[in-house]
């Protein structure tokens, strides 16, 4: 793929540019103090451009690899690009590359719902052809994730809210809309895990890859939506992901009103509603459990019948990640409660070393920091110093190749997954062009040792 360790693809390898993006990314690095800091941000803010988007503009298609896998992921290719559709009124090749990725979004769900990642083409063989599920032409990996779903209404979503252009809502992605609203509402209804058609199976791998007899453990009816697996594409414990269910509610919400008020598939988006409202009293009501102090805490996974996982992962969605989601406000007492927990040895996955400390998760294992979990914490937080520690973290966590990674040992950040991971790098461009237009002065700093 041409990609270099230590700095951005040369222009004339780069698979797509846009004038607006390198615009503003030197107008933010010039507000950047530190030299390394500076380095990093024109390293990664451009990344998911410069390696992994393949444009084919005669048929408006965007088919975005998540780096180092040559597939695509909902879920991935959402914020992978997240941090660009700012500017996409300002540069209409960029506008009309991300209406190909909402396409090509569109054209995966219709393939597969249950789907979480999808191949170029379908002549493709997928690495995981012999999983045990029903694996269709063009489908990467078949891993049942609820905010893969939602990650296709929030693209949606925010393009238009910038574009303010309906012409997104194709026919197609009407089908997909439509089909979205189906599956979540079959897994929300549920009578118990049976009833369900999604079916998985991994053979010979980590019990995190794969289903207790196919269909995992059992749930109880309660208004929360089932997501066998994680947004780790780990699978779940309890199969009602809080987290997930959190960005779901919220993107049903954004995108039906948009739909109702251009008076597009009403009769679907007053169904988004209507869920969207049955998934937030349940969170309320079976979502909430206490820390060791008696403290009330958002838990990270329930069943429905009572029992709770109290944790929290790196991948977003992720509880700390709620506010970022638009479920709560930064100050909510009860976020604020979770936050604490998910940022203490209470969490099984909070990890704290020599070279920092932040949340891991089952899909790297012990003692491994996700630098996007600290990315995370920096753009919820509303402390300062809180802040300028998640920039001094990460900055070490990529001393050596000046891009995010997936994951860093505690004590050893040359130890690490993954250097080519577009995802962690959008989001860590995300962070500075946040601080750069919130706290200016954070970025003034020389010096984050």
């Amino acid at each position: 793929m041409g990609y270099r360790e230590t700095q951005r693809r040369s222009a004339d390898k780069r698979l797509f540019s846009s004038p607006a993006v390198e615009h503003l990314l030197q107008d933010i690095k010039k507000k950047i103090a530190n030299s390394t800091l500076a380095e990093i941000f024109e390293n990664c803010f451009p990344n998911t451009l410069d390696t992994t988007v393949y444009y084919d503009k005669n048929n408006n298609d965007t088919f975005v690899i998540t780096g180092d896998i040559n597939a695509m992921w909902l879920r991935d290719s959402t914020n992978q690009v997240m941090p660009y559709i700012r500017l996409i009124n300002d540069d209409p090749e960029l506008k009309h590359m991300l209406y190909g990725v909402i396409k090509r979004q569109a054209k995966s769900i219709l393939i597969d719902t249950y789907a979480n990642a999808f191949m170029r083409d379908t002549n493709s063989r997928s690495d995981w052809a012999n999983d045990n599920t029903l694996m269709l032409p063009g489908v990467w990996e078949r891993k049942y994730e609820l905010d893969s779903l939602a990650a296709f209404l929030k693209l949606s979503s925010r393009v238009y809210h910038v574009a303010k252009e309906s012409a997104i809502f194709t026919k197609e992605w009407r089908d997909a809309f439509k089909a979205v609203i189906e599956t979540i509402n079959r897994e929300q209804q549920l009578s118990d895990i049976s009833a369900s058609p999604y079916r998985f199976q991994r053979k010979d791998y980590e019990p995190v890859d794969t289903m207790l007899h196919q269909m995992g453990t059992p749930i109880k009816k309660c208004g929360l939506v089932r997501s066998a697996f994680r947004p780790s594409d780990d699978t779940s414990t309890y199969q009602f992901h809080i987290p997930a269910n959190a960005m779901m509610l919220t993107e049903l919400q954004s995108i039906a009103e948009i739909l109702l008020s251009l008076n597009i598939e009403t009769d679907t988006a007053q169904k988004a509603l209507k869920i969207a409202g049955e998934i937030e009293r349940a969170i309320y009501k079976y979502g909430v459990t206490r820390d060791l102090n008696g403290n009330p805490i958002f838990a990270y996974e329930v069943d429905g019948f009572g029992n709770v996982l109290k944790m929290d992962d790196s991948n977003i969605p992720s509880l700390l990640s709620l506010p970022y989601l638009g479920f709560v406000k930064k100050d909510d007492p009860l976020y604020l409660n979770t936050r604490r927990f998910v940022l203490s040895d209470e969490n099984p996955y909070f990890f704290k070393g020599s070279a920092g400390e932040g949340i891991g998760g089952a899909h790297i294992g012990i003692n491994y920091i996700w630098p996007m979990s600290v990315t995370m914490r920096a753009l919820t937080s509303t402390d300062d110093q809180e802040i300028i520690e998640c920039l001094r973290i990460l900055i070490k966590s990529c001393s050596t190749h000046k891009f995010m990674h997936e994951s860093f040992h505690k004590d050893n950040p040359a130890n690490f997954t993954r250097e080519w991971f577009a995802w962690a790098n959008s989001l860590f461009g995300e962070l500075i062009i946040e601080l750069a237009n919130t706290r200016p002065h954070i970025l003034a700093m020389v010096s984050f040792g």
